[in-house]
């Protein structure tokens, strides 16, 4: 274990300038903690029988294109997943780990504070989520295209994993403002052959190997010819949750038949915008729930 503890060593020469832009690779020494052992995590995951909101379970996709949600999942616990990863083709997501494991809040905040101190602070802009992920993932197993609404730092532990991940530029507006028209933090379909290819990165990362993932790059994973084990944390500020919700009113302003700017070209219309989201998508949540009711009935 590297003297100084747990790190992420990432070259400081225009970091600020790429972080959340474009996606970059940096090396790290989390792959050589006690905690990311198989073992370690059997029993992480014993800690999680009573918390399904925490983890996802499911198979692998047949390709990098195959729809998200359509790739069966749920068809296992999360204890015996983990004793199927050598086994089967399955991907076992364990969520926010720091609520379950105080090692892993120490670990979340040491590095979250490393990442912050290299930007130069949080820069005026308050956290509003925070949190890790650990991936426990079958051998030759592909997580098909998606997007996540977050900027991330993602680590290998052990077995090798290719990471292909797009730059943000590679969505399209209108893209975006359809997801975002929802107002919720999931995961995000994405149409990946439509991707353009000039903007793939590819990763081949084995242990001690990572990358920075900007908010809304689309990627897909597949892993090696070995148990593959990876962990990622992910925040949002107040800043990024409201250009989402600007994205969200510029998708009902182009349903009206108007041309919006896109965020950061007017930051005062992006203000408003984002506060009218935060008024309307409460009450578009109850009136949504109330349909849902009134269709059982």
């Amino acid at each position: 274990m590297h003297p100084d503890g747990p790190r992420l060593f990432i070259e400081p020469a225009g970091f600020s300038e790429r972080f959340d832009r474009e996606p970059f690779g940096f090396s790290h020494n989390l792959h050589t903690l006690d905690l990311f052992s198989f073992d370690s995590l059997i029993g992480l995951a014993g800690r999680y029988a009573n918390a399904p909101r925490d983890y996802f379970v499911a198979a692998a996709a047949s390709s990098a294109a195959t729809e998200f949600k359509a790739v069966a999942h749920s068809q296992w616990s999360v204890g015996e997943a983990m004793q199927r990863v050598g086994s089967d083709s399955v991907r076992v997501l364990l969520k926010r780990p720091e609520n379950h494991d105080p090692r892993f809040r120490q670990l979340l905040d040491t590095l979250f504070e490393q990442v912050i101190g290299m930007r130069g602070g949080l820069k005026g802009e308050r956290v509003v989520r925070l949190e890790s992920a650990v991936f426990v993932t079958s051998a030759t197993s592909i997580t098909p295209c998606h997007f996540d609404p977050e900027i991330a730092f993602f680590a290998q532990i052990e077995g090798r994993k290719n990471y292909h991940v797009y730059a943000p530029s590679s969505m399209s507006e209108t893209e975006l403002e359809s997801f975002y028209r929802e107002g919720i933090v999931s995961i995000a379909e994405v149409d990946l052959p439509t991707r353009d290819p000039r903007l793939e990165h590819v990763y081949a990362l084995e242990p001690g190997d990572g990358h920075h993932q900007p908010q809304n790059c689309p990627h897909w994973v597949a892993t090696g010819a070995g148990r593959s084990i990876s962990y990622s944390f992910v925040f949002e500020t107040d800043a990024t949750r409201a250009r989402n919700r600007t994205r969200a009113a510029n998708h009902f302003l182009r349903r009206a038949g108007l041309q919006p700017a896109m965020p950061g070209v007017c930051p005062s219309r992006d203000a408003a915008k984002a506060a009218a989201m935060r008024v309307v998508f409460p009450i578009r949540r109850r009136v949504n729930n109330l349909t849902a009711k009134l269709r059982k009935v």
